[in-house]
């Protein structure tokens, strides 16, 4: 696989603790990729830093075939909270992305790429309106929409739908997965939703329990790549990878921990790929280690 984000080595600890260390992962370019683990497991940590927020105590991050030291618009960031600007209307957020990126570019030049960006996530006709206008939902779109106008190389997402009623979650997942799959976006994404992992992405990396956390496998998402949330449960093989999740977190990630002894070369974590059932027997699974 080539690897257009890879992490390498990379440890953090706080205090004598380490949250996790000797974390190897790669990610290809136009990839979904969701991190799924327990709290503690350091996925919060692995997303800052990616986007140049933290920084690891040993090992490395290489993206497009530089080292990351610091943040940069390369690489965006839509958070838990869409961190909106209150004082600025919904064009004003974005249009201040852009003007971040491009600061030599024209004021009509800037506000076309926000308005574009707006529209994108379905908020066009909703340009004046300040945050305290806006639902949840919709400021989260606008904080979306902040980050793709800088045409970012990596989207990262912290949990970003979490806090959202289920019908603004689901209809904010379609979004983003109608633009990423247009667009080939690569995104890093943290979740604690096994079925929105299952929805979005291609690849889902499954850590096991902190402290001390590991990478304890990879699932290749194999259903269609153009299902839809409405169907996503009729998917062939849908139930035994939702199940093959949860078994992880609820039973294999504590006891992977506890069997990786110090030091554990964790280059290339098992790579899954469940094949739908032809029977009612119990499904396959092929590991690549």
């Amino acid at each position: 696989m080539n690897s257009f984000i890879s992490i390498e080595a990379i440890a953090r600890r706080f205090g004598a603790q380490p949250v996790f260390e000797n974390l190897w992962l790669g990610v290809p370019r136009g990839s979904f990729t969701c991190m799924i683990g327990h709290s503690g497991c350091g996925k919060t940590t692995v997303l800052n830093i990616l986007a140049g927020l933290d920084a690891p105590d040993d090992g490395v991050v290489i993206v497009d075939g530089r080292a990351i030291e610091g943040p940069s618009l390369d690489r965006a960031v839509v958070f838990q909270s869409h961190a909106l600007l209150p004082w600025r209307s919904v064009l004003g957020n974005v249009a201040f992305a852009v003007a971040s990126r491009w600061p030599d570019a024209p004021r009509a030049v800037v506000q076309a790429r926000a308005r574009a960006a707006i529209a994108r996530v379905g908020l066009a006709g909703n340009e004046m309106k300040l945050p305290a206008e806006l639902s949840g939902g919709m400021k989260q779109r606008v904080g979306i929409a902040r980050a793709l106008s800088i045409d970012p190389k990596i989207l990262l997402m912290d949990e970003p739908f979490s806090a959202l009623d289920a019908l603004s979650r689901g209809t904010l997942q379609d979004e983003v997965r109608r633009i990423c799959t247009d667009t080939d976006q690569t995104v890093f994404m943290i979740t604690h939703d096994v079925d929105e992992a299952i929805y979005l992405a291609d690849r889902i990396v499954l850590m096991t329990n902190g402290p001390g956390a590991r990478i304890g496998e990879i699932v290749v998402n194999t259903l269609a790549r153009d299902r839809t949330r409405a169907d996503l449960h009729r998917q062939p093989g849908f139930y035994e990878l939702r199940n093959h999740l949860i078994d992880f977190l609820v039973t294999r990630s504590a006891a992977l921990r506890d069997t990786m002894p110090p030091g554990h070369d964790n280059r290339h974590p098992p790579e899954i790929r469940l094949t739908p059932p032809r029977s009612t027997q119990e499904t396959p699974c092929a590991v690549n280690s």
